[in-house]
């Protein structure tokens, strides 16, 4: 278990540029040494996040890319777009591995399963669609949300789905049913806005994050609220716990970071003034704090 000091110091702060609009999104590699952003300007650039160096753009999309992500064995790259479709990419050789059409609108989130074998979109047309990398095709369309899916998470175990949505919920499924339907997930609410993130951490606990600026806590298999988290004086746009569990990490439009022990509930730390937006942030194998800002691309280490 991590022993998170009360007081933690900016160690480390980097700039990245290179993008010729809005940045949407940005992902980092599982050793934190590569970093990916896709922006408005309808490219995705790879970054070595140590030397701040651009080892490529990834061209292919024709609308604004919204979301990007990096499979857990780092040997893909996913960018869902406005253009409605999703591309993976090979990250040792930057071919373009699946072009996944399927959605009907914009594509706003892909996430990878914990063992790289499928990948999981999200859009605005309230779907959201399993594919298996090794084919492209889609094996499974989660219906339900009456709202834009913007978020998604699988358990770390790979028996459970989450997705959050514009609707204000959160649902869970589960993903040995082979055609599920609005009746096989469990439906959580508690929020009062739209839900920009969720994630499970390690022992199962799921977190989501609104824009009504809290947190909620749950048991996914019950759909049992544990705590609401107050204190971001903003949107929250990511989560991510901390490698045993015990900590989440949340990142806010207002600036700030958060540091949370989620059994009291209580807030240890506050990091802030750093970036005009945060909006990511992840634990490293080392237990150190990473957050990005999308204004201008930061990435700082909290140790």
């Amino acid at each position: 278990m991590f022993n998170w000091p009360r007081e933690i110091c900016d160690w480390n702060v980097k700039e990245f540029g290179g993008h010729k609009d809005e940045v949407n999104s940005v992902a980092f590699s599982p050793d934190f040494e590569m970093m990916v952003t896709g922006s408005d300007d309808e490219r995705v650039r790879i970054f070595n996040a140590k030397t701040k160096q651009m080892i490529c753009k990834l061209k292919g999309h024709t609308g604004a890319v919204r979301s990007v992500a990096i499979s857990p064995n780092s040997k893909y790259i996913a960018s869902g777009s406005f253009d409605k479709s999703i591309l993976v990419w090979v990250t040792r050789s930057a071919s373009l591995l699946h072009r996944l059409e399927g959605h009907s609108k914009s594509v706003e989130v892909v996430v990878f399963s914990p063992d790289s074998s499928h990948l999981c979109s999200g859009s605005w047309d309230r779907t959201a669609v399993l594919w298996n990398l090794e084919t492209g095709e889609a094996v499974r369309v989660f219906r339900g949300h009456t709202g834009m899916i913007q978020s998604i998470a699988f358990s770390q175990c790979g028996k459970w789905l989450a997705t959050g949505s514009w609707d204000y919920t959160v649902r869970v499924w589960g993903l040995k049913q082979p055609d599920p339907s609005e009746e096989d997930s469990l439906v959580m609410s508690c929020h009062k806005g739209n839900i920009h993130a969720v994630t499970f951490s390690k022992n199962g606990m799921l977190a989501s994050g609104s824009w009504d600026k809290t947190i909620c806590l749950w048991n996914p298999r019950n759909g049992r609220l544990l705590h609401v988290l107050k204190g971001h004086k903003g949107w929250v746009q990511a989560l991510s716990f901390s490698l045993d569990g015990c900590f989440l990490a949340s990142a806010s439009d207002d600036g700030s970071v958060r540091l949370w022990d989620v059994v009291t509930a209580e807030c240890l730390n506050v990091l802030e003034g750093h970036t005009d937006i945060a909006q990511q942030c992840g634990f490293t194998q080392t237990g150190a704090l990473v957050a990005s800002g999308a204004a201008f691309i930061a990435l700082k280490l909290f140790p």
